[in-house]
């Protein structure tokens, strides 16, 4: 008798659903977060017009990213009909509002990375391409390739009927006056150059798939070619249905050193933290420690989502199908 008991609570344990599991007829989880960059970003320092606008677009990407997941869609083009937005307003620094090089270009990075088969794509360098993450992702659907570079990556995008742009739709006069500024050697502050201006998606769709995209065009005044963390899978950018998907945003070099990206995923599945506290071990403990400013957006296998920065603030928002919905700045 004492046999068949045991038996068959071990038969009940083993069929338990996981703590995480939707109740019967109830609709799986689905969550997205956003971030449009960290750095010093305080209430003096814009104002109530310039918040309302960054707020306007960060909503608006928020909420397109949160529709496609609601209509069924899939992570992969939830975190990329959000960045594409952020890509297109001129506030962020990526897409049409890029920083520009020390020789007066826009050079821009992106990636994108699926949970589900850990496949990937990036593009490094490029200066004609509307929406850098949309050839991120071609690169990694219709390549062999994970990151493709400068003028091969854009000679890639004609094969694959993308239109160029010319260099001057990335001109914007803000950006400009920050390159003047750098080249004098006037001292200015990392939230007016742009610096942490990087954007990002993180989603988790109905079907259980996480997804991670980045965009940025890198620091005011970069040299020599110089690439930071954002197309960096790993680094900037990473994805993992096993664990979490993270997208980052600040001083790249710093976030390329601690591979924060993956690290975050690593310390979930191997030593079992949970998504807030693997983030804040990277965040305020390992990159803080060695002088890596910025921040992480990140989002679980069970919907969680962190939102996690060391700077005075990070421009960011989170929406979930349990009524959550909010956007930050501070």
């Amino acid at each position: 008798m004492l046999r068949d008991t045991a038996f068959l609570l071990v038969v009940a344990i083993l069929l338990a659903p996981p703590e995480h599991a939707m109740a019967a007829g109830e609709a799986p989880m689905i969550s997205i977060a956003i971030h449009g960059g960290a750095g010093v970003i305080t209430r003096g320092s814009m104002t109530r017009d310039e918040e309302e606008a960054y707020r306007k677009d960060l909503g608006r990407a928020l909420d397109a990213g949160y529709d496609v997941l609601e209509s069924g869609g899939s992570s992969l083009d939830a975190v990329t009909a959000a960045v594409r937005i952020l890509e297109d307003s001129p506030l962020f620094n990526a897409g049409r509002g890029a920083v520009f090089s020390h020789e007066g270009i826009n050079e821009l990075d992106a990636s994108i990375m699926d949970g589900r088969t850990l496949e990937a794509g990036a593009v490094a360098g490029v200066t004609h391409i509307r929406n850098p993450i949309d050839l991120a992702r071609l690169v990694m659907e219709r390549s062999q390739h994970v990151l493709l570079a400068g003028e091969g990556a854009e000679e890639f995008a004609l094969e694959q009927g993308m239109e160029l742009v010319p260099q001057n739709y990335f001109f914007t006069e803000r950006r400009w006056q920050q390159l003047e500024k750098a080249r004098t050697g006037d001292r200015y502050s990392a939230a007016e150059i742009g610096y942490y201006g990087t954007v990002g998606a993180v989603a988790l769709d109905r079907q259980g798939n996480l997804a991670a995209a980045t965009s940025t065009g890198g620091m005011t005044n970069k040299r020599w070619g110089r690439i930071g963390d954002s197309p960096i899978i790993g680094a900037g950018t990473y994805a993992d249905n096993d664990s979490c998907a993270i997208s980052a945003t600040g001083s790249g070099e710093f976030f390329i050193r601690t591979v924060a990206a993956h690290e975050i995923s690593a310390l979930m599945k191997y030593r079992g933290l949970a998504l807030g506290e693997a983030a804040r071990e990277v965040v305020q403990g390992r990159l803080k420690r060695i002088g890596g400013d910025g921040g992480v957006i990140a989002v679980d296998r069970a919907g969680n989502v962190a939102l996690e920065f060391n700077t005075e603030g990070m421009f960011r928002g989170a929406r979930d199908s349990k009524g959550r919905r909010e956007i930050g700045i501070y």
